[in-house]
C-alpha cells in the first residue's frame, strides 16, 4: 500500500507495519535510487509514495509526468520520528480524505490535496 522514501523515519514505517499497513522501505530495499525510478517503482506496484521531499511534486506537475503515483508529502517534520506516522494514521482514521490518485501535502493545520487528472 505505501513506499516510504529514505527520508521518511524508521519509527513511522514500523508504526504503521504494525498497525497492519503494508510498507515498502527505500531504505531497507533501494536506498540511494533516484527519485524517477522510486516514481516507477510506486507506479509498477501501486504504491502511495511517502515522503519528505518536495521534488515530486516537481516531478509530476512541472515535467507532466504521465501516470503520476500518488504521493503523500510531509510539509512539517514535527518533534518526533514518529510524527509521520501518527499524522497519516489520523488522516486513514478520522477523515474520508482519498490519498489515491492524488498529491496530498500534510502540514501543521491543514492538508491539502490535488487530483491528477484521468
Amino acid at each position: 500500500m505505501f513506499l516510504a522514501n529514505e527520508n521518511f523515519p524508521r519509527p513511522s514505517t514500523i508504526i504503521l507495519r504494525e498497525k497492519g499497513f503494508i510498507v515498502k522501505s527505500r531504505q531497507e530495499d533501494s536506498p540511494g535510487i533516484t527519485d524517477p525510478q522510486v516514481m516507477e517503482i510506486a507506479t509498477a506496484s501501486n504504491l502511495i509514495i511517502l515522503t519528505f521531499d518536495s521534488d515530486y511534486g516537481e516531478l509530476i506537475f512541472k515535467y507532466e509526468k504521465d501516470n503520476p503515483p500518488s504521493v503523500v508529502y510531509f510539509r512539517e517534520k514535527g518533534n518526533q520520528p514518529e510524527f509521520a506516522a501518527t499524522a497519516l494514521l489520523s488522516i486513514i482514521e478520522n477523515t474520508s480524505i482519498e490519498l489515491t490518485g492524488a498529491f496530498t501535502v500534510i502540514e501543521a493545520n491543514n492538508i491539502r490535496q490535488r487530483f491528477y487528472k484521468k
